[in-house]
């Protein structure tokens, strides 16, 4: 009853006020950056099908791209991190390797007060099996010269790192634990995290007596601030709860930032990067190419370990897309502007700005199936992620 009145209240919530989306922005040339000329023989001399798990950002006058290369999508000893640095973005200079014999994935960048830190997730080595083991970081040092791996948070637990980002003057980030849960099928709840940083090393969460935010089925979670400094959040709720499957759509007030009001929605916006621009707050997310699009295939249902595994089990069968989507500040509903370039796997977005001084203009660093194969287009989920991936720069230009 109360899933289906907050449906109700979604649907007519403009009766009491909406945050309309814009028109979508205009999508520019996308150029493949990994692989390409451009890279440093580190990377290019290693055999692997897969280049995905990304994030950039801008420091001290240069881009600099963290990438994950390994034999496929799935957990192998042969996984790397790597960071590169450019000035033009297309020659690209060796930064820092990081081969730990176990799986490694989720790299985020911190640009922070003439500090960059790389954030990143240490997992097992059974590619069958999601093993969470522990957040790592590391320190640039000088140009090409980081600090070893070091733990932070809560050493030794199960944690992974979503999402870090710079909003006056402190650094931010969401974290989920106990991600092994989200494929045995217990119902075992997850809890998700939002920390705080000063200087990028030392991190607490943002209301120490009561860290968690959301608890339950939901994982993957990115946010942004609006103008006022209000939060909204997607959470991926791929394992299911009481509230359903598929996401979690959330905000806080400024004076509250660890009280999170939440609204259900059926769909799954895999590996969310979240992004305020122009007063408005934006969302880029897979999609899923379905009649309805949803995650949720039961609407209603009581949660089960048997209906979540067949909502996955359909879900990995299916083609993906990436989408550019508009989140409603007030009625919380995600409304799709436009696909970005990408197809089979998929999606993993990160974003920086133009770096030509227009405000109206981002990039789009994004993996994805070879985008010059057609075919790719119909590949099912499962199987894209046992082939190639690419890294695509694509410019996206709002109109204001």
């Amino acid at each position: 009853m109360r899933r289906l009145l907050l449906s109700v209240l979604l649907t007519v919530g403009c009766a009491a006020g909406s945050d309309p989306p814009p028109p979508a922005p205009t999508i520019g040339e996308t150029v493949q950056v990994v692989p390409s000329a451009g890279l440093p023989v580190e990377y290019a001399q290693l055999v692997g099908l897969s280049n995905n798990n990304l994030d950039v950002t801008r420091h001290e006058g240069r881009v600099f791209l963290a990438t994950r290369k390994a034999p496929n999508h799935f957990a192998s000893t042969e996984t790397r991190l790597f960071v590169f640095s450019s000035v033009d973005e297309k020659q690209w200079d060796f930064e820092a390797e990081v081969h730990l014999g176990s799986d490694v994935r989720e790299p985020r960048l911190l640009s922070l007060k003439g500090r960059l830190f790389l954030y990143f997730a240490q997992l097992g080595t059974d590619p069958v099996n999601f093993e969470p083991r522990a957040m790592l970081s590391i320190e640039r040092l000088a140009p090409g010269r980081w600090s070893d791996p070091t733990p932070f948070y809560k050493p030794g637990e199960p944690y992974i790192p979503w999402r870090v980002k710079v909003r006056d003057g402190a650094a931010w980030m969401t974290t989920y634990k106990n991600g092994q849960y989200i494929y045995d099928f217990s119902g075992r709840p997850m809890d998700v995290e939002l920390l705080r940083s000063d200087d990028g090393v030392t991190w607490t969460a943002v209301d120490p007596a009561r860290p968690v935010v959301t608890s339950g089925g939901g994982s993957e979670t990115d946010f942004d601030f609006d103008e006022a400094g209000d939060l909204y959040a997607v959470v991926r709720n791929e394992a299911g709860d009481s509230t359903g499957w598929g996401s979690k759509i959330c905000r806080a007030k400024k004076g509250a930032l660890a009280t999170w009001s939440c609204a259900h929605d059926p769909k799954k916006y895999d590996s969310p990067l979240v992004f305020a621009h122009a007063g408005q707050i934006f969302l880029i997310g897979r999609r899923n190419v379905s009649d309805s699009g949803n995650y949720e295939l039961y609407p209603g249902k009581e949660w089960s370990g048997a209906t979540t595994a067949a909502i996955q089990a359909d879900y990995w069968t299916r083609p993906k897309r990436c989408t550019l989507w508009h989140v409603d500040r007030v009625t919380l509903a995600v409304t799709a502007l436009v696909d970005v370039p990408g197809w089979g796997d998929t999606c993993f977005a990160s974003l920086v700005d133009g770096g030509g001084g227009a405000a109206r203009e981002r990039v789009i660093y994004n993996y994805s199936s070879p985008l010059d194969d057609p075919a790719n287009a119909e590949l099912s989920w499962m199987d894209a992620q046992q082939a190639e991936t690419r890294i695509y720069r694509t410019a996206l230009t709002f109109a204001r």
